[in-house]
């Protein structure tokens, strides 16, 4: 034989788990959105950076061998080669288009940007700092809902895999 259920204690536990879906719903909206604002804002950084060395090829070319210490490259190539991930990454993060690769790129251009200043003030090493944990943040947990990787490709991605429809 069975009993009904008490309407005392399911009544509170059913508010309690809706009030929990509430919740997790809510913080995964805001974790989207702290993703596509961190995106933003080191994308726009990186963009402006090259921006400035493109429209002054000559001045870029001049740092890059006489201020800049990149290791391992020839100062020519190091110039076209930050420059070029300047320009591209950050396009690619912001769109959230192969999002994990493009904040791991550019936290490879951020560290290269780092340690080949030789008397980097202690202010802009900060700003390397929180440009560095905001990609980090992003290449572990990912861009985002809010990203063309997932708003497109994921669900492609999935029906070639047979997986059914995705959230």
């Amino acid at each position: 034989m069975t009993t009904a259920p008490d309407i005392r204690t399911t009544a509170p536990a059913a508010r309690t788990a809706a009030l929990l879906r509430a919740a997790q719903q809510l913080l995964q909206t805001t974790t989207d959105l702290a993703a596509l604002a961190a995106r933003a804002y080191v994308a726009q950084v990186f963009f402006l950076s090259g921006l400035t060395k493109i429209r002054d090829w000559d001045t870029t070319l001049l740092l890059f061998n006489d201020e800049y210490r990149v290791p391992l490259l020839p100062p020519e190539l190091a110039a076209v080669m930050g420059t070029g991930g300047e320009l591209v990454l950050p396009v690619l993060l912001l769109l959230g288009l192969g999002g994990r690769f493009a904040a791991l790129g550019l936290s490879v251009v951020n560290v290269v940007a780092a340690v080949s200043l030789p008397d980097i003030a202690p202010a802009a090493l900060q700003q390397h700092i929180t440009w560095g944990v905001l990609l980090a943040a992003l290449a572990l947990h990912g861009v985002g809902r809010w990203s063309l990787d997932h708003l497109v490709f994921r669900p492609i991605l999935a029906r070639r895999l047979g997986l059914g429809p995705t959230r």
